[in-house]
């Protein structure tokens, strides 16, 4: 949760100690007769509940709106819905706070409270950073910073300029995050705010190391030591001590790191220390130790952060880089039973990490399916409810006919019957008119959920399989592997890797269209021109598409991308086994549409080949598709594959 206390704490400008006893605070509370400051208090004290008895807090703030709104104090309710956003934060409930957090900032902006507002603006931005959503964080950041310096509070605008250069330190500009740091840190030091310029330093000293502006780096982390030791603030004062020794170590100056890494661990007892940032400490001692070549000394820190995981298994998932660092130890040692146990444990944890992010994708996409069947689930029943309630009422109206014909004359009953007629064919067209628009409106539903499922692979699956590819290229230089058959398998995974990422977005560009035109395949088989170019320079590709072809035609997404992994798959045959040095892909209409993948390859015997997976697999998916697969190939010769689709 990134909403700390110091940030939360700026909602309410004036302190408030967890110190009190809250129980008689309130009970003191309900007693007081102003209602401006009686509900005022019932919000600072359901805000400090928050942190020790959430469901006392959520008692207090739900009472406190129930006195603002019945005495029509829309300040204090405006600054209750803030605190209850604030709450569901904290919880967890983060869709709620959201919606609390803009029902205040609604609130605010119709009464025109501007400091309750920029609250809000803030909080709206640490909403959206929660989720890593970093353009629509900084867009809330930046309208608070400008909405702050229209009221003229100079010395609240740091909160907002640190918010701002934290998000592009996360997205790793570190020249633009270095400069809402520095500005950030001018304003504390105006207004002496000395805990807030330790932190602004630390900040500082984290973008300057990233930078490459070591020393830089090293000098304001020392100045950051002289205030938090002034100050007592020993939670950043050994943040900073591990900091500074991060950047010993990346100026090569060993013992200097080794010494201060050990004192940022040689903490005062009763000192609640954070775990994971000791953890990674002890990860950072042997690391260093390998590489002055001091593996056994390595492995005693190594012993220590294990020992510490034992302890507080929470930190468990940031282990993989100790496991890492003690596998290079025991492969320094020549123990390579111990150094492969400890690679297995960092790729199962990388695995496990990626699996548990697999899964919580998947589970959102079942959410939404599971969601959007219920809702169909009622369309269907509110429509059959409907169409009994017809069947009932023409029923009715056929026995009143009886009735009327054996009481009135045949002329009244045949004017009858003429209406019922009428009214019976206006009633068809009512109902082909509901089924219509349902009909759209079913296909707007599934054209959106396929809009969002494919949002979710590109972001999510695709961001993983780029992430493997970036962790194999990081093992592959971060570490000098004399194995072969281990780089030629971390190529292979590589090239695979790639090869899935290019197939995802194949998926997803199908997934995007309702229809896909002959156009649309052409363009998309112009890209082989590049692989086959890849793969040798002395290939020649060419795409000839006759006149009769109508380009505007179109295929089903489902049809459009089994042609697309057909000639996928011939032209990476081609290229692949037959060596092919030409190939030409040719599009013609004699009857129906035929797609022809012409190569000069080696060929083969038809009735000696064995066929494999790759040939079957195309047959069976053109015949799945309604087409015809054919293939004539012949020794030395070449091969042509031919699809041949229906009108």
């Amino acid at each position: 949760m990134r909403i700390l206390l110091v940030t939360l704490l700026f909602i309410f400008q004036s302190s408030y100690t967890y110190s009190q006893n809250l129980d008689s605070l309130l009970t003191a509370a309900k007693e007081i007769k102003n209602d401006s400051v009686r509900i005022r208090t019932f919000n600072k004290i359901g805000f400090s509940y928050i942190f020790n008895d959430s469901d006392k807090a959520l008692q207090v703030i739900t009472e406190g709106k129930t006195q603002a709104k019945e005495s029509g104090f829309n300040f204090g309710l405006a600054e209750l819905t803030n605190t209850h956003g604030i709450y569901m934060d904290v919880t967890g409930k983060s869709d709620s706070a959201k919606y609390y957090f803009t029902k205040a900032l609604d609130l605010s902006h119709e009464h025109n409270f501007k400091n309750i507002e920029v609250m809000c603006i803030n909080n709206l931005g640490m909403f959206h950073w929660n989720r890593s959503e970093y353009d629509d964080a900084l867009r809330f950041f930046f309208d608070a910073l400008r909405m702050n310096d229209a009221i003229g509070d100079e010395k609240q605008s740091h909160t907002y300029l640190n918010n701002i250069g934290l998000i592009y330190q996360e997205m790793n500009l570190n020249e633009k995050a270095l400069s809402y740091h520095e500005k950030a840190l001018k304003i504390r030091e105006e207004h002496n705010l000395e805990n807030d310029q330790i932190t602004s330093l630390n900040n500082i000293g984290i973008n300057l190391k990233d930078l490459g502006r070591i020393d830089e780096a090293i000098m304001t982390y020392k100045k950051g030591l002289v205030i938090a030791k002034r100050t007592n603030n020993l939670i950043e004062y050994y943040r900073l001590l591990d900091n500074l020794a991060n950047a010993y170590n990346e100026n090569n100056n060993y013992d200097l790191a080794i010494k201060t890494y050990l004192q940022a661990l040689d903490k005062p007892e009763g000192f609640e220390s954070d775990e994971a940032s000791e953890l990674s400490t002890y990860s950072n001692l042997t690391a260093l130790y390998n590489e002055i070549n001091e593996p056994q000394t390595a492995l005693g820190y190594a012993e220590k952060g294990f020992k510490l995981i034992q302890k507080y298994p929470q930190i468990k998932a940031n282990s993989g880089d100790l496991n890492l660092n003690t596998a290079e130890s025991y492969y320094m040692l020549r123990n390579f039973k111990k150094a492969r146990e400890h690679t297995h444990k960092f790729r199962i944890l990388k695995d496990s990490i990626f699996s548990e992010k697999n899964a919580q994708a998947i589970a959102d996409l079942e959410v939404k399916y599971d969601t959007e069947k219920k809702e169909k689930e009622i369309l269907i029943q509110r429509a059959e409810l409907a169409e009994h309630k017809l069947t009932i009422q023409k029923q009715n109206y056929q026995l009143y006919g009886v009735v009327c014909l054996a009481i009135v004359l045949g002329l009244i009953g045949y004017l009858f019957f003429n209406q019922q007629k009428l009214k019976n064919k206006q009633l068809k067209k009512e109902n082909e008119l509901k089924d219509a628009l349902i009909k759209i409106e079913t296909q707007n539903k599934l054209q959106e959920q396929r809009l969002r499922i494919s949002r979710d692979l590109h972001d999510n699956i695709g961001a993983q399989l780029t992430f493997i590819i970036s962790s194999i290229d990081n093992l592959k230089y971060g570490f000098d592997i004399k194995d072969e058959t281990l780089n030629k398998r971390l190529e292979s995974i590589s090239n695979f890797t790639s090869e899935t990422i290019y197939e995802l977005r194949d998926t997803i560009w199908a997934m995007n269209k309702e229809e896909i035109t002959i156009e649309d395949l052409i363009l998309r088989i112009t890209n082989y021109k590049d692989k086959a170019r890849f793969a040798s320079q002395e290939i020649e590709f060419n795409i000839n598409v006759s006149s009769k072809v109508d380009i505007e035609k179109s295929f089903s997404s489902v049809t459009g991308i089994g042609i697309h992994r057909v000639v996928q798959e011939a032209v990476h045959n081609a290229i692949k086994h037959a060596k092919a040095t030409k190939i030409e892909i040719s599009i013609d209409k004699p009857k129906n549409y035929k797609l022809s993948i012409i190569d000069n390859g080696k060929g083969f015997d038809l009735n000696t080949i064995e066929k494999g997976n790759g040939l079957t697999n195309m047959k069976k998916r053109v015949n799945d598709l309604g087409g015809e697969f054919s293939i004539d190939s012949k020794l030395n010769e070449g091969t042509i594959i031919s699809l041949t689709f229906p009108n």
